[in-house]
């Protein structure tokens, strides 16, 4: 028998704000839209550009995830399959609709540059003691730096309120 794959991998900016559910069976649902831009030359010369609009779906952990740290305009990639739902509306019309169900989301822009005047305070997962304690290990320390560090720390007894830290 021949084998079949369905996947989907994406790279794009959300379109809107990401809506979190429940269902009654307490099974979070986070559903949210991304754009992707294709650009092209004609024969004339002439570049043109366009933009394709696609439904993300996603369950579980991962719509709780995506609830807290997805905000409009933000550049996004997921990977997931594709589903197409049919059903019958209230007024007797039958709909249909293809999305993307996600399995894996990974954020491609810093908070910086896509959360500037849209930061939700729901955002702060790790308590900023433990934000600061995850930069120090990825950012190897020169001997000059721990030195320096070890002398104001030695010579201030102040103590700093994790709100005066700026990151």
């Amino acid at each position: 028998m021949a084998r079949s794959l369905n996947r989907v991998q994406l790279i794009g900016n959300l379109t809107r704000d990401p809506e979190l559910r429940y269902t009654p069976t307490g099974a979070a649902v986070c559903s949210f839209s991304i754009a992707t831009n294709r650009t092209w030359t004609t024969d004339a010369g002439e570049k043109r550009e366009e933009a394709d609009f696609h439904r993300i779906v996603s369950w579980n952990k991962l719509a709780e995830l995506c609830s807290q740290f997805l905000v409009k305009g933000r550049k996004v990639y997921v990977e997931g399959r594709l589903s197409t739902r049919n059903w019958t509306a209230q007024d007797g019309t039958q709909r249909n609709v293809t999305e993307v169900v996600i399995d894996d989301m990974i954020l491609l822009d810093s908070r910086r540059q896509g959360e500037e005047s849209a930061a939700k305070p729901s955002e702060a997962v790790q308590p900023k003691e433990e934000k600061m304690e995850t930069a120090d290990k990825k950012k190897p320390e020169s001997k000059k730096t721990k030195k320096v560090i070890e002398e104001e720390s030695a010579g201030s007894e102040e103590e700093v309120s994790p709100d005066d830290i700026p990151f």
